[in-house]
C-alpha cells in the first residue's frame, strides 16, 4: 500500500512539474516574440532617435522575433499532436490539416491587412509603420491570454528534459567510443549507436535510432522548400515584367503572392475530404512518403511552367544591344521634317532617315562601332540648313537623340536612356522641357522633380501604374496642370512639355519601352501547381514527423523539419549568387534538381519501414514500470 502511495506521489509530482515546464516555455516564448514586435514597433517611430538607433531597434526586435518563432513552431505543432491518442490517428492527421490551414489564414488576413494599416494611417505625418508592427505584437498577445485560459483542459505528457543535448550527448558519445574500440577482438554490435550503451539508457539508445531514421530521411527535403520560397522572391520578379491589368482589377506583382495562402485553404479541405477519399476508395495505397514524393513532382512542374513562361517573356522583350553596338532613336521635336544621316569616323554613311515633325517611334537603329566608345557624326538637312554635329556614344547602351529648332536655327541633344532591365518592372518616366522656364513637376505625396528650362532633361523617377490626368505642374509665375494619361506596367515613357498651341503646355508622350502584353494570370498554373504540391508535401510530412518520432523526440523532429525550411532558403542564396545563369534556365536547373531529389527521396521511402504505433511506449508507462522495479529492487535488497 505504501508502495502505490510512494508511486503515485511521484507520478503526480512529475506531472506538476511538467505542467510548470511546458507551459511556461510556450508562454515566455511568446512573451519573447511579443516583445520583439514591441520594439520593432518603437524601431519604426521617427519621433525616436535618428538612423542608427531605429536601425539597432529594428535587428534586435527582428532578433527577438526570430527566437520567439524558433521556440514555439516545433513546441506548437508538437503539443497539439500530443492531444490525441494513437487509436485517434486519423482526428490527428486532421488536426494537423487545420493547423497548416490556420497558418496559411493568418498569412493571408495579414497581407491585406497590414499594408491597409500602414498606408490607410498616418503616423507622424507619413505612413504608420509602428501600427503595421505593433498590431500583430497585441493579436499575439491575445492568442497567449486564449491559450492559456485553456491550460486545464490540455493533455500533458511527462517531461524527458534537455532532449536535444541528451541526443548529441549519445550520438556524440556512440562514434567515440567506437573508435576507441576499434580493435578486430571486440565483438560487433548490431548498431553504431549500441556503443552508446555504456553510459546511456537503452530506451534513449532506441529513440535516437529512430530519430536518425527519419532524419536521414529528411536529408533530400530541402530541395523542395529551395523552390516553394522562390514565390517571393523570384516569381514576384517576373511578374514585375508581366501586364497586371486584368480588366476587373489591376493586380501588382507582389499581390501575387496572396495566391498561394488562398490556394492553401481551398486545397486542404479539396484534398482531405475529396482526393485522398477517392484515391482510398480506389484501392490505392497513398502512404504519407507517396504524398511527399508526388509534392515534389507537382513543384517540379510548377518551375517548368515558370521557366516557359521566362522564356515567352523574354522573347516579347526588345533585343539589348551587344558589345560594340549601341541603339539609337532620333526625334524630331522641330516644327518641319528633318533629315539625317548618320556617319561613322571614316565618313561612311551608317543611316539615312527622313523624320517627321513630332512623329511617334518607338524604333531604335542599331549602330555597329569600332571600339567601346566611339564618337558618331550626324548630318541634318532642314529646309535651306545643313548642319554638321558630333555625339559620343558607349556599347551596349541605348540613346535618344533630340533635335529642334526652327526654320532659322536647329539644335540637337544626345540622352542615355534606360533599357528593359534596368527598369526592373517598373513604371518609369523621364520630362523634357522645352519651354523657357524651370518646370516642378509633382507625380505623387512623395514624388516630385523640377525640369530645367530650354530643353531641360530630368532623369527617371519611378511611379505607379495608373492615370494621371491632372499632373500639378508650376513654374516661377504660373501653375498649370498636364494629362499624362495612363502610364502601364513595365514601360518607359518620355514626355516633352509643349507650348505649341493655344490651349496652354501640353505634354507629348513617346514610349521608349512598350508596355508588356503578357498578362499576369499566366502565372496561375505555376502558383497552382506549387500549392498542390506544398499540401501534400508540408502538411503531411508535419503529421509524417510527428507519427514517427518517439515519445520524447517530437519536439526535436518538428525543430529538425523546420531546419530543412532554412537550409532550403540558404541554397537558393547559394545558386542565386554563383550559378550566374539566366532566369529561364535557373527554373530549369532548380525543377531538374528537385526531380533527381524526388527520385532519390522515393528510393529512400522505399526502404523505409514505417513506425507502428503499438511500437512506441507510452511514458506514463514507462515511468511506472521503471519506478516500480527501482522499489522492488531496494525491497528486495532490504529484505536481504
Amino acid at each position: 500500500m505504501v508502495q502505490k502511495v510512494f508511486i503515485s506521489s511521484l507520478l503526480t509530482l512529475s506531472k506538476n512539474i511538467h505542467i510548470f515546464i511546458q507551459d511556461r516555455t510556450i508562454i515566455y516564448l511568446s512573451l519573447v516574440y511579443v516583445l520583439g514586435h514591441v520594439i520593432k514597433s518603437l524601431g519604426a517611430l521617427p519621433i525616436l532617435g535618428g538612423q542608427v538607433v531605429h536601425t539597432v531597434l529594428s535587428l534586435f526586435g527582428l532578433s527577438l522575433i526570430a527566437l520567439g518563432t524558433g521556440g514555439i513552431k516545433p513546441c506548437v505543432a508538437a503539443f497539439g499532436g500530443d492531444q490525441f491518442e494513437e487509436k485517434h490517428a486519423e482526428e490527428r492527421t486532421r488536426y494537423f490539416s487545420v493547423f497548416y490551414l490556420s497558418i496559411n489564414a493568418g498569412s493571408l488576413i495579414s497581407t491585406f491587412v497590414t499594408p491597409m494599416l500602414r498606408g490607410d494611417v498616418q503616423c507622424f505625418g507619413e505612413d504608420c509603420y509602428a501600427l503595421a508592427f505593433g498590431v500583430p505584437g497585441l493579436l499575439m498577445v491575445i492568442a497567449l491570454v486564449v491559450f492559456a485560459t485553456g491550460s486545464k483542459m490540455y493533455k500533458r505528457l511527462p517531461p524527458e528534459g534537455n532532449i536535444a543535448a541528451q541526443v548529441v550527448k549519445c550520438i556524440w558519445f556512440a562514434i567515440s567510443n567506437r573508435f576507441k574500440n576499434r580493435s578486430g577482438d571486440i565483438p560487433k554490435r548490431q548498431h553504431w549507436l549500441d556503443w552508446a550503451a555504456e553510459k546511456y539508457p537503452k530506451q534513449l539508445i532506441m529513440d535516437v535510432k529512430a530519430l536518425t531514421r527519419v532524419l536521414f530521411l529528411y536529408i533530400p527535403l530541402p530541395m523542395f522548400w529551395a523552390l516553394l520560397d522562390q514565390q517571393g522572391s523570384r516569381w514576384t520578379l517576373q511578374a514585375t515584367k508581366m501586364n497586371g491589368n486584368l480588366g476587373f482589377f489591376v493586380l501588382q506583382p507582389d499581390q501575387m503572392q496572396v495566391l498561394n495562402p488562398f490556394l492553401v485553404l481551398v486545397f486542404i479541405p479539396l484534398f482531405d475530404l475529396g482526393i485522398y477519399r477517392l484515391v482510398s476508395k480506389c484501392g490505392i495505397n497513398f502512404s504519407s512518403l507517396r504524398k511527399m514524393a508526388v509534392g515534389m513532382i507537382l513543384a517540379c512542374l510548377a518551375f517548368a511552367v515558370a521557366a516557359a513562361i521566362e522564356v515567352k517573356i523574354d522573347g516579347m522583350a526588345p533585343p539589348q544591344p551587344g558589345s560594340q553596338e549601341v541603339f539609337l532613336q532620333i526625334l524630331n521635336l522641330a516644327d518641319d521634317e528633318l533629315k539625317v544621316t548618320v556617319l561613322d569616323n571614316g565618313n561612311n554613311s551608317l543611316l539615312a532617315e527622313s523624320i517627321q515633325s513630332f512623329q511617334k517611334s518607338s524604333n531604335y537603329y542599331k549602330l555597329h562601332m569600332k571600339t567601346e566608345s566611339q564618337d558618331f557624326h550626324f548630318h541634318l538637312q532642314y529646309h535651306n540648313l545643313s548642319v554638321y554635329t558630333e555625339h559620343s556614344m558607349e556599347e551596349k547602351n541605348w540613346y535618344s537623340l533630340i533635335f529642334h529648332g526652327d526654320r532659322k536655327n536647329v539644335s540637337s541633344i544626345v540622352m542615355k536612356d534606360t533599357d528593359n532591365k534596368r527598369t526592373n518592372g517598373m513604371t518609369v518616366v523621364r520630362f523634357v522641357n522645352t519651354l523657357n522656364k524651370d518646370v516642378n513637376i509633382s507625380l505623387g505625396l512623395d514624388i516630385s522633380l523640377s525640369v530645367g528650362e530650354g530643353y531641360g532633361v530630368s532623369a527617371y523617377r519611378t511611379v505607379k501604374r495608373g492615370e494621371y490626368p491632372a499632373v500639378h505642374c508650376r513654374t516661377e509665375d504660373e501653375e498649370f496642370s498636364l494629362n499624362l494619361g495612363l502610364l502601364d506596367f513595365v514601360a518607359a515613357y518620355l514626355l516633352v512639355i509643349t507650348n505649341n498651341t493655344n490651349q496652354g503646355p501640353q505634354v507629348w508622350k513617346m514610349e521608349n519601352i512598350q508596355v508588356n502584353k503578357m498578362s499576369i494570370a499566366w502565372q496561375l498554373p505555376q502558383y497552382a501547381l506549387v500549392t498542390a504540391g506544398e499540401v501534400m508535401f508540408s502538411v503531411t510530412g508535419l503529421e509524417f514527423s510527428y507519427s514517427q518520432a518517439p515519445s520524447s523526440m517530437k519536439s526535436v523532429l518538428q525543430a529538425a523539419w523546420l531546419l530543412t525550411v532554412a537550409v532550403g532558403n540558404i541554397i537558393v542564396l547559394v545558386v542565386a549568387q554563383f550559378s550566374g545563369l539566366v532566369q529561364w534556365v535557373e527554373f530549369i536547373l532548380f525543377s531538374c534538381l528537385l526531380l533527381v531529389v524526388c527520385l532519390i527521396f522515393s528510393i529512400m521511402g522505399y526502404y523505409y519501414i514505417p513506425v507502428k504505433p503499438e511500437d512506441i511506449q507510452e511514458p506514463a508507462d514507462e515511468d511506472i514500470l521503471h519506478i516500480q522495479q527501482s522499489m522492488i529492487s531496494l525491497e528486495t535488497k532490504t529484505k536481504l
